[in-house]
């Protein structure tokens, strides 16, 4: 049997009411039909009403004293910018390190910015942090952590599932992203940028095209699970990267 999947989408703080009826779905506001859509309710698996909402916590400082925008997102709270500091929460420096032989023989918390350019991409993209300084749970500001595995898997499932919910995490039109930026609706609220990454050679890639996040999670010995996506499709790529927890990627917090 084939199955359609309906998401319908409210961006405002009345309710959108949906109904089947002689074979059509109706979307209704203050009692006028917005939309409607021909349907056969057995092809029908399951209506989703998905609702961005505002965060009450509108903003967050870390410690470097810079100030993030927050978006609360179905039943989580994230910082909706990528992390910039160079600190721990406890005001202990993240070493910089720029070098990139360096960086491919770390064991150890490092940062860097794209290209160790922090005018040109810092400020806008945020850092690159490897694996070792999630591991502290100190990168993030006070009563905020970076994600677990399960929290991605949380926010992508409440936005209609990994095939999709690329589109809505990530920034419209093509100021950052590179042209095309397949699906990209932003209407989680959620404004991803393409930061890039720094491999675990130390080479920089991807800056506009691609951006990767770490979660708080280990795959196993040398790995750590998290998120990609690129500007030419509205996936979330779900994995874990790169030899040795050296792979630098952008980081969102998340309020505990």
């Amino acid at each position: 049997m084939k199955k359609i999947l309906f998401s319908i989408v409210c961006l405002a703080s009345t309710v959108f009411i949906a109904k089947a009826q002689n074979d059509t779905m109706y979307v209704m506001k203050n009692g006028v039909v917005t939309n409607k859509q021909s349907v056969k309710p057995s092809d029908v698996d399951s209506i989703i009403f998905y609702m961005p909402q505002t965060s009450t916590f509108t903003t967050v400082t870390d410690a470097d004293s810079n100030v993030y925008n927050t978006v609360t997102i179905g039943t989580q709270t994230w910082i909706s910018e990528n992390l910039k500091t160079t600190k721990y929460n406890d005001g202990t420096v993240i070493p910089n390190v720029s070098e990139s032989t360096e960086w491919s023989s770390l064991s150890s918390p490092g940062y860097c910015w794209y290209n160790n350019n922090q005018t040109s991409y810092g400020n806008t993209y945020g850092g690159l942090y490897n694996w070792y300084v999630v591991e502290t749970g100190k990168l993030c500001p006070t009563g905020w952590h970076v994600p677990t595995d399960a929290e991605w898997t949380t926010l992508t499932d409440y936005l209609g599932g990994l095939s999709v919910a690329g589109g809505k995490l990530k920034e419209s039109g093509t100021t950052h992203w590179i042209d095309p930026n397949t699906g990209a609706t932003n209407e989680s609220g959620f404004t991803a940028l393409p930061g890039g990454h720094r491999s675990h050679q130390g080479t920089f890639n991807d800056i506009g095209g691609h951006g990767g996040w770490w979660s708080s999670s280990k795959d196993g010995p040398s790995k750590a699970y998290g998120r990609v996506l690129q500007n030419n499709n509205e996936k979330v790529i779900d994995g874990s990267y790169d030899n040795g927890f050296r792979g630098g990627f952008s980081i969102r917090c998340l309020r505990d």
